[in-house]
């Protein structure tokens, strides 16, 4: 059961490479997102991204305080569940129905979307700060969404004039 655990909570292990875990954590939701992208579909991509965000919030919470107490702190860096989530979400939220379902648009989307999710996430500007003062896993995955959004956000923001 602990390595059920240990292998949801780190990612399937992308959380143990050192360093910056958080950066190759958040990486598995965009390599999904581009993959599926490639059918010129944006519903998968939408519904696929809406389970990570859900598996990966649930996750956090669920077993949260079994991971601060096998690492001993809190929102351990090796746990990288959280990123899973937040980086999904930042995806979820993109306007892949206004895209052109193209290659070059799919990975625009997916870049800038991880680029913008590791620069809220790394950050974490007022408030999402605050947020990992919530107790066990909460504390753990909410600031990650709440990166994910501004991160959608500021994508929206750039996207806006490229959409016809």
């Amino acid at each position: 059961m602990n390595q059920i655990r240990l292998l949801a909570l780190t990612a399937g292990g992308t959380g143990l490479i050192k360093p910056a875990s958080g950066t190759w954590g958040s990486l598995p939701p965009v390599i999904l997102a581009f993959l599926i992208g490639l059918s010129g579909l944006s519903w998968p991509i939408q519904v696929a991204m809406a389970a990570l965000v859900l598996l990966g919030t649930w996750g956090c919470v669920a077993m949260g305080a079994w991971a601060e107490e096998k690492w001993k702190t809190h929102d351990p860096g090796e746990v990288v569940l959280d990123e899973v989530a937040g980086q999904a979400l930042a995806l979820l939220l993109l306007p892949w129905p206004l895209l052109e379902p193209s290659l070059t648009w799919v990975a625009i989307a997916c870049g800038m979307g991880f680029i913008s999710f590791r620069l809220f996430d790394i950050t974490k500007p007022p408030p999402i700060r605050g947020l990992q003062r919530f107790p066990c896993g909460w504390g753990i995955v909410l600031d990650d969404l709440a990166a994910g959004i501004a991160a959608a956000a500021l994508c929206w923001l750039i996207l806006l004039p490229f959409i016809s």
